[in-house]
Parts: C-alpha cells; structure tokens; sequence
C-alpha cells in the first residue's frame, strides 16, 4: 500500500472505445499509486482537462473521432506546463511513430503491451523519464535507417560538431545512451551498469546539453545513427 502522505500520479485517459478505457482503469487502479482524474473519449476535451484536474501524465489513443491524439497532443504544447503524454495504439507504423514524437508525445506503447510496462510507464513518464516499447524503437531504427523515398528528401547528415560531441563521450556516456536507445528507464539503465538512477539522469542531461538534442528520442535517434548495435565504435 501506498503511504498515507505520499502523493499518487494523477492520470487522464483519452480513448473513443469505452471498453479500452474500462480496461486501463481496471489496470491502473491495481497500483495504488496511480489515480485516474478524469476519461475522455476524444482528444478535444483535453486541454479542459488538464486545467480543470492538473493530471501527471495523460495515457491518449491516437486514431479517434472529432481531434485525434496527435493533434491534440499539438494542443497541448501551448500549455505553459502541459503534462507529458503517453499515446497508446494498435499501431506502430513508422510514420504514426514520427508525427507522435514530432506532436510532441513523451512516450509511445502499443497496446499489447504488458500490464506492468504500462504501469511503469505512467511511473516513468511523471518522473520525466518516458519510455518507449520495443517496437516503437524498432520502427525508429527503420526509419533512421531506410533510403529517402523519391517523395521526400534524404535525412540530413549529422553535423561535424555533433558527431565531434558524440566521439568525445565516454565509454559509460555511451553505455548510458545505447540503454536509451534500447528503451530502458534511467532505473533500468542504472540496474544494468551498477550505477545509482541519480548518475544516469544526471549524465542523460549531460549528453543532451553537448549534443544539442532535446529529448531522449533525439537521443537514441542519434545514437542509432552513430553507434549502431552490432557496430563496434572506436
């Protein structure tokens, strides 16, 4: 049980079929350190919602009627503190994956995900430590990774300062960033290579400050550019 005094991450969920709202609120209530505020069934609502309940994090489907995630997670940026948001879907398409992240979403699950990864997620993403489901970086490593289409330009190289930053990290920087990029939490990352959560946040802000990124995604996008998996790097 959750302590008497301690504070319990304040959730929106935001999807058009009543049976999945159901089912996240029956999944949620489990912890007892998690409290749903408020459902919605479409995105539009959403801005009354976070001022009218100050949620932690919002759990938003994507695909719905009326204002779909996307745009409402746009929405939610001209909020001076808007709350970090998980989208939720059936689908992981490459192109979904970027307009999520590019809206400005804090996180992507599918919604075959384990219970307890959505759990941690809601956890992760109120501590400013969003995660993503494999898949999600999967169809992130595709995209860094595939040809141009003939439709649209080809990704623009990294620049020299940039990779001159990335070269410069340290042997642990870069164990830390392969650990972002795989999808792990900084408790995760922290369990893998013996370090305290504190050090591994602390070196996460390191990077995205001397890499000139903004967010663990930029990060692990990055990562995947120049420190590929099975690449071994100098």
């Amino acid at each position: 049980m959750a302590g008497l005094n301690e504070e319990r991450v304040r959730v929106v969920l935001v999807d058009d079929d009543p049976l999945v709202i159901t089912g996240l609120r029956m999944l949620l209530a489990g912890d007892p350190r998690i409290e749903v505020v408020a459902e919605l069934n479409d995105g539009g609502p959403v801005l009354d919602a976070v001022r009218d309940h100050r949620p932690d994090v919002i759990l938003m489907d994507i695909r719905m009627p009326g204002v779909d995630g996307i745009e409402a997670v746009r929405r939610l940026a001209e909020l001076a503190e808007a709350p970090p948001v998980i989208m939720l879907t059936t689908f992981d398409a490459d192109q979904t994956v970027l307009a999520s992240i590019r809206a400005g979403a804090a996180g992507y699950l599918v919604k075959d995900a384990p219970p307890e990864r959505l759990v941690a997620a809601v956890h992760a993403a109120a501590a400013g430590d969003p995660v993503f489901s494999p898949a999600v970086l999967r169809a992130l490593v595709r995209h860094t990774r595939r040809p141009a289409e003939p439709a649209e330009p080809a990704e623009a190289p990294v620049p020299e300062p940039v990779r001159v930053a990335f070269d410069a990290l340290t042997e642990r920087e870069r164990a830390i960033a392969r650990g972002v990029t795989a999808g792990l939490s900084n408790a995760d990352i922290a369990a893998e290579l013996y370090l305290s959560t504190g050090t591994v946040k602390a070196a996460i802000s390191g990077m995205l400050a001397s890499l000139g990124v903004d967010n663990r995604i930029q990060l692990a996008i990055l990562t995947h550019r120049l420190d590929p998996p099975g690449v071994d790097t100098p």
